[in-house]
C-alpha cells in the first residue's frame, strides 16, 4: 500500500513538474513571439516601409542648410520695375533703396554676380541667367500669355522647373524664380547674418577690435542698446521669452508642492485612519495628473485666457497630484521611532510632524522638487507655444513663417542651453541641500564618524 502511494505520489509531483516547465518554456518562448508579432503588425500597419519612398529628402537639406545659412534675396517688382535687396525678404533687413551687397550691380540692367560663372540680369523687359556649362536661360513675364522662356537646345534639366507662370531654377550657386509679377535671386551664405546688429545701426559690419574700441571711447551703451534692441533677432524679446518660460516652470513646480504637501498627509495610510476620505484624496490625485498638462493648459486658457500664468496653472494642476501621490509614499515610510522621540519632550502634533516627520521626508521632496523642475522647464516651452508665452511661443511663430529656420536654430540652442543650464542648477542643489556639500565624499578624522545620509 505504502508503495503504491509512493509511486502515485512521484507521479504527481512529475505531473506538476512538467506542467511548470511547461509554463516556464510558454513564458520564455511564446511571449517573446506574441511581442514579435505585435512589433511586425505595427512595422507593417504604419507602412514603416513606404516612408522612405515618401520621404522628401531635398526639402529636408533644404531645411538643414536653412538653419545654418542665410538667404539674400534680390527682387524686382516686374510692374514697376523697383528693385530691392533684403536679408531674408524682411522688410527689417532691407538694404537702402538702390544699394545692396558688392556682388549686385544696379542700373537699367541689375546685374546679380553669383559667381564661378553664374550671372543673372534683371533686364528691362526679360530676365537672363547664365549658366556655365549649360547656356542663357531667358524668361520674359508677360500680362497675358504668362512667362515666356527661352531654353538652350535639349531636355530640360531636372533643376528648371517651369509652367506657363512661373520658372523656377536652382543651382549650387542660387536660386532664381520667375512669375508675371516679381522676378528674384535667392543667394545663400553660411552664419547668421544681422545677429549682432542690423543694416541700419552704425555699428554694422566693423570688426571686434574695432567695436571695443569704440566701447572703450564711451560708445558701450549705444553698442549695448543696438544689440539688444535688434529687430531681426529680438534679443529683448527672446531673453524676456525665456524669463517667461523659467518663471512657468518654477511657480508650477513649486506651486504644485505647497498644494500637495499638506493633501499627501490626508492620502497617508498612517497619518489618516478615515480609509473612505483616504481613497476619495488619491483618487483626486489620480485625476489631476491623469490628464496630462497639454490639456490642462486648453482648459485653463479658455478659462482664464492666454498668458504664462495659465501655462503654470497648467503646471501646477498636473504636478500637483504626482507629487501628492509621491509625498503620501513617503510619508508611510517614515520611521515611527522618530516621531515617538520628539513626543516624548511633549511636543504638540504640530511640532511632532515638524521635527518628526519633515526632516525625514525632506530629502524625497527637494529630489522631487528639483527633478520635476528639470523637466517642467522643458514642459513649459510646449505649453508657452498653446498658451501664448515664453520661449514656445516665439519657436512656433518662426516655425509657421517656414522660412525662417536659422531662427528656429536660435531658439532651439536656447532652449537646450536653459535645459542644460537648469539640469547644472538642479544638481548642484540636490548636493549642497540633501547630502549637504558638494558630491565629492568628506573624510571622517579621528572619533568623528561619517553619518550616513538621510536619503531614502
Amino acid at each position: 500500500m505504502s508503495t503504491f502511494a509512493t509511486n502515485l505520489s512521484a507521479d504527481a509531483l512529475k505531473v506538476q513538474a512538467d506542467r511548470l516547465f511547461a509554463r516556464k518554456r510558454l513564458m520564455n518562448f511564446g511571449l517573446p513571439a506574441l511581442v514579435l508579432t505585435y512589433l511586425v503588425y505595427v512595422f507593417l500597419a504604419f507602412d514603416v516601409p513606404g516612408l522612405a519612398a515618401r520621404a522628401n529628402w531635398e526639402n529636408g537639406r533644404t531645411l538643414v542648410s536653412d538653419s545654418y545659412s542665410y538667404k539674400t534675396h534680390v527682387a524686382r517688382d516686374n510692374r514697376s520695375g523697383e528693385v530691392s535687396v533684403a536679408i531674408e525678404g524682411e522688410r527689417k533687413g532691407r538694404y537702402p533703396d538702390a544699394t545692396g551687397p558688392d556682388w549686385v550691380s544696379f542700373g537699367e540692367i541689375t546685374v546679380i554676380d553669383l559667381e564661378n560663372g553664374h550671372v543673372v540680369r534683371f533686364g528691362p523687359e526679360t530676365v537672363e541667367y547664365d549658366i556655365p556649362g549649360y547656356g542663357t536661360l531667358r524668361a520674359t513675364p508677360t500680362r497675358t500669355q504668362g512667362v515666356i522662356t527661352d531654353l538652350p537646345p535639349g531636355a530640360v534639366p531636372d533643376w528648371i522647373n517651369m509652367s506657363k507662370n512661373r520658372v523656377a531654377v536652382t543651382t549650387d550657386a542660387g536660386r532664381l524664380t520667375v512669375t508675371r509679377n516679381r522676378a528674384e535671386v535667392f543667394r545663400y551664405f553660411s552664419g547668421w547674418e544681422l545677429f549682432w546688429f542690423t543694416l541700419d545701426s552704425p555699428y554694422h559690419g566693423q570688426s571686434p577690435a574695432e567695436l571695443l574700441r569704440r566701447a572703450a571711447n564711451g560708445e558701450a551703451d549705444a553698442i549695448w542698446h543696438d544689440f539688444w534692441n535688434n529687430a531681426m533677432w529680438r534679443h529683448k524679446d527672446v531673453a524676456w521669452a525665456i524669463g517667461e518660460t523659467i518663471l512657468m516652470a518654477f511657480l508650477g513646480t513649486f506651486g504644485a508642492a505647497m498644494l500637495a504637501l499638506p493633501l499627501a498627509f490626508l492620502a497617508a495610510r498612517n497619518f489618516n485612519p478615515v480609509a473612505p476620505f483616504r481613497f476619495a484624496v488619491r483618487r483626486v490625485f489620480d485625476f489631476v495628473r491623469g490628464v496630462d498638462a497639454l490639456i490642462w493648459t486648453v482648459v485653463l486658457a479658455r478659462a482664464f485666457g492666454p498668458g504664462p500664468l495659465t501655462g503654470a496653472l497648467a503646471i501646477l494642476v498636473t504636478d500637483s497630484g504626482t507629487f501628492g501621490k509621491i509625498f503620501s509614499e513617503a510619508l508611510e515610510n517614515v520611521d515611527a521611532k522618530q516621531i515617538e522621540g520628539v513626543q516624548s519632550t511633549g511636543a504638540n502634533a504640530a511640532q511632532r510632524h515638524r521635527f518628526g516627520v519633515i526632516p525625514q521626508i525632506t530629502p524625497v521632496l527637494l529630489s522631487q522638487m528639483l527633478y520635476f523642475l528639470e523637466s517642467n522647464t522643458r514642459s513649459a516651452t510646449i505649453i508657452g507655444a498653446i498658451t501664448g508665452g515664453g520661449i514656445g511661443l516665439l519657436l512656433t511663430q518662426a516655425i509657421i513663417t517656414q522660412k525662417d529656420w536659422e531662427e528656429v536654430a536660435y531658439y532651439i540652442a536656447l532652449i537646450v542651453v536653459m535645459v542644460m543650464l537648469m539640469d547644472w542648477l538642479s544638481g548642484w542643489l540636490r548636493a549642497r541641500l540633501i547630502k549637504g556639500g558638494s558630491d565629492k565624499p568628506r573624510k571622517s578624522s579621528g572619533a568623528v564618524k561619517a553619518r550616513p545620509a538621510l536619503l531614502p
